[in-house]
């Protein structure tokens, strides 16, 4: 059994829940790109931790910053 129990991984905590965040801006580009792959895609909320209604904000942000040419839908 001590042998399942190191496999588990450990729950990541969601950094936004943890700093009392309200809302994400989108104008933030710095915080945004954190949860950009390379390829510009949204990194998913087991990868980074982040519960459901964060990670929806977090979504909305990444596409009204590409959508206002804060950030681009790609990187090169």
């Amino acid at each position: 059994m001590a042998k399942q129990e190191q496999d588990r991984k450990k729950r990541k905590t969601c950094s936004f829940c943890a700093d009392h965040v309200e809302s994400i801006d989108f104008k933030d580009a710095s915080k945004l790109k954190r949860y950009l792959t390379e390829a510009g895609k949204i990194i998913p909320r087991r990868v980074t931790g982040n519960c459901a209604e964060h990670q929806r904000m977090i979504a909305k942000a990444i596409k009204r910053a590409r959508e206002a040419a804060i950030i681009g839908y790609t990187f090169d």
